[in-house]
C-alpha cells in the first residue's frame, strides 16, 4: 500500500540511543526492548517517521483545527439545511476516502439463525438468545465472516425495551485485572433495558494479514485493497448495522432506542458506527484514543503515526498512511466525526491513569464539536475546562467523564445510563 501511495517512512534517522529528539531521561525497560520508558514511567516509542510519543501537554497542540462549520469553498454554514445538504456530506466524504475507507454499497446477503435460547437466564432475571448471521460467501468461499450476537432482555419487561449493544463482551482485556462489582450486563438489566454483545472479529480479523479475508476479503474476492477501501474499523461498524437489522425483527425491542458501546479500539468503532448509522440513537465511546474521539492534532500519547504504522494500519483506509508524520495535512479532525453524530447524544470517556488514548485530546474534541450541536438546536458539552475526575458532564447532548483509574469502561457505565435516561426514559416499572 505504501508503494501504491508513493509513501515512505523517514530515512537516515539517527540511532534511537543518540536521537536528540528522544525525551530526556528515557530508558530501555528490561522487559520491552522495542520501546522506552520516560522519566514518569510512561511507555514511549519512536515512529517510522521519526516522531517520539509525547506526554507534555504544553507541546501537544500541533495545528489549528478545521472548522466544521465552514464549507470547502470558504463559505460559513449558517443553518441546519446547509449542514445537512452541503457541509455534512463534505466531512463524511473526507472520512470515507482518507480515514476509514468506503463501505461498499453492495454487500452480501445475510440469513439469520437463532442457535440457543434460554427463557430463564441469569437465575430468571433475563431471557437469552444467541444468534448468528450467515454471510453469503459465494464470491470468495475461503472467507467465512459472520455476525455473532448474544441478547439478554429483562424478564419482567412489560413492553418493548431499549437495547444497548456492547462491542466485544470478551471479558477483561489480557494484561488488565478483572474489574470488581456488577458487570455492564448487570447494570443494564437492572435498569430495565436489554443488553447485547457483538463479536467484531467474526466479521473482520484485527490484523493486516486478514485484509484478504473476512468481510473485506470477501467483497474484494481475495484481492488486496485499493487506497480508499474500508479498513477493519469500518468493517466492524458495518457489522453493527447488520446487528440493527436483526434487532428490528424482535418485537420485544424498541428499535428507536438503540445504543452502541465500545472500549479502546471498539470505542473507536462505536463512535464511527454512530457517525455512519443514523439508527443508533446514542453511543458510548470509552477510552477510544487516536482514530476515535482524540484529536489528530493533539500530540499526546497515541498518535497518527502509531495508527498508520505496521501494527494498526489495517484499522483504517490505505489512504491514512499518507498522513504519517504529516498530521496537519489531514483534511479533517476527530471533532468532526463527533459532529457527524449530531444531533444524537454521544458520551465520551477516559481515565486519569490511561494517558495513551489522550483524555485531554478527547475532551477538546468534544468541545470543538459543540458548534454543530448548537446549530442543530441541541446543547453542547457545557464546559470548556477539563472536569475533575469522576465528575460527569451529562447536562448537554455531548457527555464526557474522566474516571479515576486506567484502561476500563466499567466505572463510567452508571453515568452513561444516567445520560441515556434523558433520551430513553426510565422504564415504567422503575418510575
Amino acid at each position: 500500500m505504501m508503494e501504491l501511495l508513493g509513501v515512505t517512512e523517514a530515512k537516515s534517522l539517527p540511532p534511537e540511543e543518540t536521537d536528540p529528539k528522544r525525551p530526556a531521561n528515557a530508558i530501555r525497560p528490561p522487559n520491552n526492548p522495542h520501546g522506552w520508558t520516560d522519566a514518569d514511567g510512561h511507555f514511549i516509542v519512536r515512529s517510522g517517521w521519526g516522531n517520539w510519543i509525547n506526554y507534555d501537554l504544553s507541546k501537544a497542540d500541533v495545528g489549528p483545527l478545521p472548522d466544521p462549520l465552514v464549507l470547502k469553498n470558504g463559505k460559513p454554514v449558517t443553518n441546519a439545511k446547509m449542514w445537512w445538504q452541503l457541509r455534512r456530506p463534505e466531512i463524511a466524504e473526507d472520512f470515507a476516502r482518507e480515514i476509514y475507507g468506503r463501505i461498499p454499497a453492495n454487500t452480501p446477503k445475510i440469513t439469520w439463525e437463532v442457535l440457543e435460547t434460554d427463557a430463564h437466564a441469569l437465575d430468571g432475571r433475563a431471557t437469552f438468545k444467541r444468534i448468528v448471521g450467515h454471510i453469503d460467501n459465494a464470491l470468495h468461499p475461503t472467507a467465512t465472516p459472520s455476525i455473532q450476537i448474544t441478547l439478554h432482555l429483562p424478564a419482567n419487561a412489560t413492553g418493548p425495551v431499549p437495547v444497548l449493544v456492547a462491542i466485544g463482551g470478551f471479558g477483561p482485556i489480557p494484561g488488565f485485572p478483572a474489574p470488581k462489582g456488577p458487570s455492564a450486563l448487570d447494570l443494564v438489566l437492572a435498569h430495565g433495558w436489554g443488553y447485547a454483545t457483538y463479536a467484531p472479529y467474526a466479521v473482520q480479523s484485527d490484523s493486516g494479514a486478514g485484509l484478504t479475508e473476512g468481510i473485506i476479503g470477501l467483497v474484494n474476492e481475495g484481492r488486496p485493497r485499493q487506497p480508499d477501501d474500508w479498513g477493519a474499523l469500518a468493517a466492524w461498524s458495518w457489522g453493527l448495522s447488520r446487528v440493527i437489522d436483526y434487532l428490528e425483527t424482535e418485537p420485544a425491542i424498541d428499535t428507536k432506542r438503540l445504543g452502541v458501546e465500545g472500549h479502546s479500539r471498539f470505542g473507536k468503532t462505536a463512535l464511527l458506527a454512530a457517525a455512519l448509522e443514523p439508527r443508533w440513537a446514542t453511543a458510548y465511546a470509552s477510552c477510544s484514543g487516536e482514530g476515535g474521539a482524540k484529536l489528530h492534532r493533539h500530540d499526546y500519547g497515541e498518535s497518527v503515526d502509531i495508527v498508520a504504522w505496521t501494527g494498526e494500519y489495517h484499522w483504517m483506509a490505505g489512504n491514512f498512511l499518507k498522513y504519517g508524520g504529516r498530521w496537519n495535512d489531514l483534511p479533517i479532525d476527530q471533532h468532526e466525526l463527533i459532529a457527524l453524530v449530531a444531533p444524537r447524544p454521544i458520551f465520551v470517556t477516559g481515565g486519569t491513569q490511561d494517558l495513551w488514548p489522550d483524555p485531554v485530546g478527547m475532551f477538546k474534541a468534544c468541545v470543538a464539536a459543540g458548534p454543530v450541536y448548537r446549530l442543530l438546536g441541541k446543547t453542547d458539552l457545557g464546559a470548556t475546562k477539563m472536569p475533575a475526575p469522576d465528575h460527569e458532564l451529562i447536562s448537554g447532548d455531548i457527555g464526557f467523564r474522566l474516571h479515576t483509574g486506567g484502561h476500563t469502561d466499567l466505572p463510567d457505565w452508571p453515568a452513561f445510563l444516567q445520560f441515556a435516561d434523558k433520551y430513553f426514559g426510565t422504564p415504567a416499572h422503575q418510575r
